[in-house]
């Protein structure tokens, strides 16, 4: 189902709450179109985006930077130090503290971590959690566990966390996750659905989870960006992005 309505904007409400934009998206290590990458991040106006497979290895920080300049952001935490998952930021974010997370290494498999952060918008204080989880199916399970344990114990009554899940929400690690947070699109549907593949959207495993006392707006791949145009969209990297905006309160 598509619902065509605008995303609501980012701002400071005056009860001290704010209206956050939040991006997910799977960069692939910038293999592909990063100059379209970067338009469709600007267009989409976030306030926090969360990277899976950001460069981790030679020359990591500088190929991150050049991203965030391109995205008019900056890098809020993660990289090579984060297993390849990051967290870049608009000014508009008023950091509290970064911390980068490496998950037990199972032999045989890539290694995989979380980027999170405390930030605040206004009146308001968020936890803020990117991931990638494995491709094997009960390490991702694992992996989800952790992950509701690294939220809970970030001290803040806030957060959001996302990013490639690796199965849709049919799959025992997204119903895990989607039982304790809020599924952003399954909560207020936005723009369209599917992620993977970019080139052949036909399932739904990127995904935005807010907790209980975040209200989500909208939330989905996002459509009509402007000046972005549909190939641009697709040929930026080999996964969809999922765009988010969100009802922080105050703190």
């Amino acid at each position: 189902m598509l619902i065509l309505m605008q995303l609501p904007t980012s701002r400071t409400e005056p009860d001290g709450s704010a209206v956050v934009r939040v991006l997910s998206c799977n960069v692939r290590s910038l293999k592909d179109d990063t100059e379209a990458l970067a338009r469709v991040i600007r267009a989409s106006a976030p306030d926090l985006v969360l990277l899976q497979e950001a460069p981790r290895f030679f020359r990591w920080r500088k190929k991150l930077a050049r991203l965030a300049r391109a995205a008019g952001l900056v890098i809020l935490t993660g990289g090579a130090t984060a297993a390849g998952t990051a967290v870049l930021c608009s000014l508009r974010a008023t950091v509290e503290r970064t911390e980068d997370v490496l998950l037990p290494l199972t032999p045989g498999l890539h290694r995989r971590g979380f980027a999170t952060a405390v930030v605040r918008f206004g009146g308001a204080r968020l936890g803020v959690l990117g991931c990638h989880l494995s491709l094997d199916k009960d390490e991702r399970y694992e992996q989800s566990g952790m992950l509701l344990d690294r939220l809970a114990g970030m001290g803040v009554d806030h957060a959001i966390a996302g990013g490639d899940i690796n199965e849709g929400p049919e799959g025992p690690a997204f119903t895990r996750l989607a039982g304790a947070l809020r599924d952003g699109w399954a909560t207020a549907p936005w723009g369209g659905e599917h992620t993977w593949s970019a080139a052949d959207p036909h399932r739904r495993i990127d995904a935005l989870f807010a907790t209980r006392g975040v209200e989500v707006l909208g939330c989905g791949v996002p459509v009509g960006l402007p000046g972005v145009t549909q190939t641009e969209l697709r040929t930026a990297t080999d996964h969809l992005p999922v765009l988010g905006a969100f009802r922080v309160p105050a703190a």
